[in-house]
């Protein structure tokens, strides 16, 4: 996620886990360890338009571990399923000065949004989001100008080089794989169907 004013976003609450207010969220940072006991938190709610800056609650981690590609966390106070469920959606934020040393060649997904992607010279188009948990790689959501969506995973393998400067992420894809990887339109599905159709 983009970074809002004066905090940045390490990952976002999608769903309760467990009875004791534990909640599940999808990392976006890719420094897992950012993550750890007795750091504070802040949760911004998910708001239909703007978001209120002062509606932030502080919270601080109990206890968290990984899960199947999401990160569990335990806040101190959040207790019980109906406590969690208020946190589904909410971005867990920490203040932008507070932004982690990182290490060379790291980065913070949320600098990636809006970036350019080039597959060698050829540029495929915008990153719009960034979705984990389905493989090894976080998965890039690509559009071109026409609006086609590519998902390219950001796997060290296929990258080329980041330049977060220029707003731009090289890479060195395989062959066919973005016609692979490109989610059906609409209209290719009626395409298919009709297909299907004069076969029977």
């Amino acid at each position: 996620m983009e970074t809002t004013g004066e905090f940045i976003t390490l990952a976002r609450v999608v769903k309760t886990q467990g009875r004791h207010g534990e909640v599940a969220a999808e990392m976006h940072s890719d420094v897992p360890e950012r993550f750890a006991a007795g750091m504070k938190l802040f949760a911004l709610p998910k708001a239909d338009g703007l978001k209120e800056q002062d509606s932030r609650r502080e919270l601080e981690v109990e206890d968290l571990w990984p899960h199947k590609g999401l990160i569990v966390l335990k806040f101190r106070g959040v207790d019980s399923m109906s406590d969690a469920e208020l946190l589904i959606g909410s971005e867990l934020q920490v203040p932008s000065a507070e932004r982690a040393d990182l290490e060379t060649g790291w980065m913070y997904v949320s600098d990636l949004i809006g970036c350019k992607v080039y597959d060698h010279a050829r540029e495929i188009g915008r990153i719009e989001d960034v979705q984990f948990g389905a493989g090894e790689a976080p998965l890039l959501i690509v559009a071109n100008s026409m609006g086609k969506k590519f998902d390219v995973p950001f796997a060290e393998a296929y990258l080329e080089g980041v330049n977060t400067a220029q707003r731009q992420v090289r890479m060195n894809l395989p062959e066919g794989m973005l016609e692979v990887n490109a989610p059906v339109t609409a209209e290719e599905k009626q395409q298919q169907e009709s297909e299907k159709k004069k076969k029977h």
